[in-house]
């Protein structure tokens, strides 16, 4: 006896097969998408650490696709009888799940961070500043490209569901399924090796993909006795590398005018004694900004984010550059000059040097020890200079406060603010970014800051500090008090801060 399907399974055969199909083109959808975050991070580098991302890629972005066709289409279709509304239902699916992966790509181009609820304040303070003019129309406009999105997945399915049975014909299925879960396999058994090794151009690649949680070696390997977990730790101590050899500064030709008539003298701390008078100075004229950070580890250091705006770990990359602080100014016509009593860390700065005698009119940025600078600040202030005084440094966190006559709208700043609110103190309207880590303190766009201080990362946020080195190792502690903090790792807040650390730096 012959015994044919019935007309439900045959229904319920061809669907399942439709939805493998639309299940493959959204796949390569999403691994085209994803091909955002590859290169919106440094390459590895390293032959293992490119065979690493391809199958990271392919299998990471399949398996992630394919786990969503899964859970939420082929159930579908077995439970519902109308082919529309599964159709339907899965191209919303489809359109709504891409949509927010290129949402998420965006945003990790742009910060360095995934959607995740870690991330949910950072994602409300860069939707304000990006979307704050003419929020409606740009809104508008994200709706009509994600109503164009659902409109191709719906010719996409009924395009694959006219030719589904001519697609059956193709014997695919297999090659495509082991290929993928080639790639999965292949991805976390490197990721084991890479992470009992420290491998860093495998290791750093641990948060570009959304939803990526590389298996490590640690825990397995060492309680089968197959790695020393104290020799692990010991070797994650140094992998950090601090050395930036090649960047390009400033990212982009800063084009902007400045107030050659105006006068302002900058006066950065070389020490960490008290300084005389300078309290009650604050009592009648100087604006003071509690929450200051110095965290250069050198005197060099120091010089180089001030005149800069980085962080100390770029000092040897910029040996053949001039700071744009310097330099624009200058070449606009307003005299410009440094002191310092110190030698000054990089060549090119001698040219700016005069003695602390010099009282010429527009910008001043001396270097001096404690026991000279409130006499200077109060000859500074009679002759009519807006002033600006940064202590701290030396300091056992480097804490220290910021002294001005400018209005500063900041609660939370560090040396690298210094270059950019100068520059916007004298006018320059130039986007920061082209050529500082730091932000304009009298108009601050963010609520954190980021710098460095040797062999470690130190990120300020919501009144906690954080010292990260870079093989991962980290300490929280309250800025109030400077006590250990059990606070979680903002695992996002470190990605975005990281980025954009990084911003000038062209090594792969």
């Amino acid at each position: 006896m012959i015994l044919a399907e019935s007309p439900r399974r045959q229904r319920v055969t061809k669907l399942v097969n439709w939805g493998h199909w639309f299940a493959l083109a959204n796949i390569i959808i999403a691994i085209v998408i994803a091909s955002i975050f590859v290169f919106s991070s440094p390459m590895p580098g390293t032959g293992v650490g490119t065979v690493y991302l391809l199958a990271n890629w392919f299998g990471h972005i399949g398996f992630m696709t394919f786990f969503g066709f899964v859970i939420f289409i082929l159930p579908l279709c077995y439970l519902v009888n109308n082919q529309r509304v599964i159709k339907l239902s899965a191209s919303i699916i489809a359109a709504v799940g891409l949509a927010l992966l290129a949402f998420d790509a965006l945003l990790f181009n742009r910060t360095g961070f995934h959607i995740s609820f870690h991330a949910a304040d950072l994602l409300r303070s860069e939707a304000q500043s990006t979307m704050a003019i003419e929020s409606w129309q740009q809104w508008s406009f994200l709706l009509l490209l994600f109503v164009v999105w659902l409109g191709f997945q719906l010719v996409l399915a009924n395009a694959i569901w006219k030719r589904v049975e001519r697609f059956t014909r193709y014997k695919i299925g297999i090659p495509v399924t082991t290929f993928f879960v080639s790639c999965f396999v292949t991805s976390h058994a490197i990721h084991v090796w890479a992470d009992a090794k420290l491998y860093q151009p495998i290791i750093k690649q641990d948060n570009m993909f959304p939803l990526s949680y590389p298996a490590t070696a640690k825990t397995t390997m060492s309680r089968y006795g197959l790695l020393d977990l104290a020799a692990y730790e010991e070797r994650k101590q140094l992998q950090f590398n601090p050395d930036i050899h090649n960047i390009t500064y400033p990212a982009e030709p800063v084009y902007c005018s400045v107030e050659t008539n105006k006068n302002l003298t900058v006066v950065v701390q070389t020490d960490n004694e008290q300084i005389l008078h300078l309290g009650e100075m604050d009592q009648t004229s100087l604006n003071r900004v509690a929450n200051y950070y110095s965290t250069a580890s050198s005197i060099e250091g120091l010089m180089i984010s001030t005149l800069f705006g980085v962080p100390e770990i770029y000092q040897d990359a910029l040996s053949q550059k001039r700071p744009v602080l310097l330099a624009l100014p200058l070449g606009l016509g307003m005299p410009v000059s440094i002191h310092s009593d110190e030698a000054l860390p990089l060549p090119q700065l001698s040219g700016y040097q005069q003695p602390i005698t010099n009282n010429h009119q527009g910008l001043h940025i001396a270097f001096m020890h404690s026991a000279d600078i409130g006499s200077y600040v109060k000859s500074t202030l009679e002759r009519k200079h807006d002033i600006i005084v940064a202590t701290g440094f030396g300091s056992e966190d480097g804490k220290g406060s910021l002294y001005s006559t400018l209005e500063l709208n900041a609660t939370l700043a560090s040396t690298e603010d210094l270059a950019p609110t100068i520059l916007g103190a004298l006018g320059c309207n130039a986007p920061t970014t082209y050529y500082s880590t730091g932000q304009n303190l009298l108009s601050p766009n963010r609520a954190w800051l980021v710098s460095t201080s040797g062999e470690r990362i130190v990120v300020f946020h919501d009144n906690k500090r954080t010292d990260v080195l870079s093989n991962g190792s980290y300490e929280i502690s309250d800025m109030a008090t400077g006590k250990r903090s059990k606070d979680p790792l903002n695992v996002d807040l470190l990605s975005q801060a990281i980025k954009h650390l990084s911003r000038f730096s062209t090594q792969n």
